[in-house]
């Protein structure tokens, strides 16, 4: 029974979904196939129910499948959430604090004040949870995390308390198979196209939910543009690297850094009053914080100064 309620399983399911088949999934996994397989076949034994559809492509979960599936997700939680709070008794001495954040943002904001933060207190253990927006807000909620860093605190839940850096932009990434694409330069001079405009081009956006998409949504219906979306995807270093290889115009924020590799794009910066985000950090408001969580608040809200 212990392979029923286990973290490998949930592990393997999640793969199993990821690439809707056997073979691709066995692969990812570094097992076989036939192993993966008999694992999942031994689960649906014991708990007497299909877990996986077989009958589609991809595979998808049975309503079964996603009970169970819900049930390993739930016990994972708990499981970490367990750990989290048994580590400040059998660690009395040791100070840790979770931070949720998108990959992409951290790579951008955290070496502006973690660095110096995690100098001036050596004995500060800090767990970085990478993922979506979405997730991590779930988990502050949860208590599973102690503070959230994101970009336009305006959708998250009022039971968060933020603290906010203030508006910065955006850019477009215009490669040579745009219509607005300049020859011969890197930064087209600010104000030179008209955001309706850039908005017809073919376009490689990120999927909805993220902070920019939301504003490009609520701009194409302002300007009652049927968008040319050609790609979408949850990763913006995805839609950047196929922008620069002429697949389509994309959006990115100030905090992705793309060089110029002598290849044939333009980089041009959108208007502030039309799109910008705003970096912040959040904590739970039922939070006690204390002097050290004081602190990291403190050097969050110094690295303003760095972004000017």
């Amino acid at each position: 029974m212990a392979q029923l309620y286990s973290q490998q399983t949930l592990h393997y399911l999640d793969i199993l979904l990821k690439h809707g088949n056997f073979t691709k999934a066995a692969k990812d996994l570094y097992v076989s196939q036939p192993h993966l397989t008999q694992t999942i076949k031994r689960i649906e034994t014991e708990l007497g129910a299909k877990i996986i559809n077989r009958d589609v492509t991809p595979l998808q979960l049975t309503a079964a499948g996603k009970v169970y599936h819900q049930y390993l997700m739930t016990a994972e939680n708990r499981k970490e959430k367990f750990r989290q709070q048994l580590f400040q008794y059998t660690n009395p001495d040791k100070k840790v604090i979770h931070i949720g954040i998108l990959s992409s943002l951290g790579s951008f904001l955290l070496p502006l004040f973690l660095p110096e933060f995690m100098r001036t207190f050596p004995d500060v253990k800090i767990e970085l949870h990478e993922a979506l927006p979405e997730i991590n807000e779930a988990k502050i909620l949860n208590g599973q995390i102690d503070f959230f860093i994101g970009q336009n605190p305006e959708t998250i839940s009022p039971n968060l308390k933020k603290i906010h850096f203030g508006n910065h932009g955006y850019f477009a990434l215009i490669p040579k198979c745009s219509t607005l694409y300049q020859p011969s330069q890197y930064r087209i001079p600010d104000q030179d196209i008209p955001l309706k405009t850039l908005l017809k081009e073919p376009l490689i956006l990120t999927k909805r939910g993220s902070a920019i998409r939301r504003q490009v949504d609520y701009l194409l219906q302002k300007y009652k543009i049927q968008p040319n979306i050609v790609l979408e995807t949850n990763n913006i270093y995805t839609a950047i690297n196929l922008s620069r290889e002429n697949a389509g115009v994309t959006l990115f924020a100030e905090s992705i850094k793309v060089v110029d590799q002598h290849q044939a794009f333009n980089i041009y910066k959108l208007p502030l009053s039309l799109l910008s985000l705003d970096y912040f950090i959040s904590y739970d408001t039922k939070k006690i914080l204390d002097p050290i969580d004081q602190e990291f608040l403190t050097y969050f809200e110094k690295a303003s100064a760095k972004l000017g």
